[in-house]
Formats: C-alpha cells, sequence, structure tokens
C-alpha cells in the first residue's frame, strides 16, 4: 500500500513537472509566434520602403535623364554664346580699328596744334596702329594706335571705344617705356607725352587722366577735341 501511494504521489509530481514544462513551453511558443508576427510586420514594411526606395530611384534617373538633357542644352548655348562672343570680340576690334583710323588719327594734329603750339605743318610723323620691335630685345614688341611727332615732341596716343579709369591707369603705366620703341626721337631730345581716346569720356575719367598727365580726347563739334583744363600741363618724359 505504502509503495502505491509512493507510486502515486511521485507520479502525480512528473504530472506537475511535465505540466509546468508545458506551460513555460508554451510561453516560449507564444513569445516566439509574436516575434514572427513582429518580424513579418518589419518584413512587410522594408518591402514597402524597397518599394518607395525603388521608386525613387526611377524618379531620380528621370532627373538624371533631364539633368543630362539641360547640360547638354546648356552646352550648345555656351558654344552658341562663345561664338556669338568671338563675333562681338571681332565687331569690337574692327570698331577700335575704325575709331583710330578714321576718328581719333585725323584729331591727333589738332592736339598737338592746341597743346604744343606745333602747327601741322610741323608734324614730322604720324602713324596709326603701328608695331614696333624692341631695338635691342628682337622678342619684344609692342602696338600703338597713333603716334605723332613734331617740334620736339612725340605723343602716345592709347585709344578706346569706352574709355574707364582702369585703362587709362594701365596706359599711362606703360607710357615710358614708349621711349625704348623711338630710340630714333629719344637721340633727336624729342619729349614724350601721353594721350588717351574715347566716343565719349566720362568727366571723372577726364580728370584722373589730367590729373596723371594724360591729355584726353573725345568726340566734340569737329570729329575729336581736347578735353583737358585751359590751364592744363602734360607730363613729359
Amino acid at each position: 500500500m505504502a509503495d502505491t501511494l509512493r507510486v502515486v504521489r511521485t507520479a502525480g509530481l512528473q504530472i506537475d513537472r511535465l505540466s509546468l514544462q508545458v506551460d513555460r513551453l508554451s510561453l516560449q511558443v507564444d513569445r516566439l509566434s509574436q516575434e514572427m508576427r513582429a518580424f513579418k510586420d518589419e518584413m512587410r514594411a522594408f518591402k514597402d520602403e524597397m518599394l518607395a526606395f525603388k521608386d525613387e530611384m526611377f524618379a531620380f534617373k528621370d532627373e538624371m535623364r533631364a539633368f543630362k538633357d539641360e547640360m547638354l542644352a546648356f552646352k550648345d548655348e555656351t558654344r552658341a554664346s562663345r561664338i556669338e562672343m568671338n563675333k562681338r570680340w571681332g565687331d569690337l576690334s574692327a570698331s577700335l580699328g575704325l575709331l583710330v583710323e578714321n576718328i581719333v588719327a585725323p584729331s591727333v594734329p589738332r592736339a598737338l596744334r592746341q597743346v604744343f603750339a606745333c602747327s601741322d605743318e610741323a608734324i614730322e610723323f604720324l602713324g596709326v596702329r603701328l608695331r614696333r620691335k624692341h631695338p635691342s630685345l628682337p622678342d619684344r614688341n609692342r602696338e600703338f594706335d597713333t603716334v605723332a611727332a613734331g617740334c620736339g615732341y612725340v605723343l602716345i596716343v592709347e585709344s578706346k571705344v569706352q574709355l574707364d579709369s582702369g585703362a587709362v591707369g594701365k596706359f599711362v603705366d606703360r607710357l615710358p617705356e614708349a621711349r625704348e620703341y623711338f630710340p630714333e626721337f629719344v637721340a633727336g631730345g624729342y619729349r614724350f607725352a601721353g594721350a588717351v581716346a574715347g566716343l565719349y569720356v566720362e568727366p571723372s575719367v577726364v580728370a584722373f587722366a589730367e590729373k596723371l598727365g594724360l591729355i584726353v580726347l573725345g568726340t566734340g563739334d569737329d570729329l575729336m577735341e581736347v578735353l583737358n583744363s585751359s590751364d592744363f600741363t602734360p607730363k613729359t618724359y
């Protein structure tokens, strides 16, 4: 009898232990099921994100194609603009040539007469768009818009379609070296002076150039006239 009770009691304990294990297993299964559902939801969300990313990539591809087309169009426009700019520079160069040859050069004797009291008959030399080589440095050369000489003076004229202070400053910095390109006049004791010319010259530019000792030529009643003050004395070199 005692043995039977012991067996029954032992079986009951095993049943309870087994039941507890079943409960634990059930909890683990529930937890695993929840994790699987969560994983499934995450995968579904990831799939949606991938689909959205795919759509974005398609949109980006379309944008890149449009950008490429725009760049090709910009390249064509740039090429056309460069061609047009080169044409304008050519036109401007031609305009400057006409300005020098047809307007400035005929007015230089007048400037010599007005500033240096040098008559037209006393003008010994008048050159337009001269290219001179340096007498002692063969690799150096320089082009001069207009050069006139007479009465012991050599007038170097720089012409611009639109004259500004920047151009005046650059010209006056290089003006003294002009003597190196005309040794024949230096040997004759000639004094060098500078002049700037433009179709229209702002009063402020006239004042700036005059302060630097330059003669200023601008359009007036008769081709170009001297725009300097009546008491102006040019700087000579």
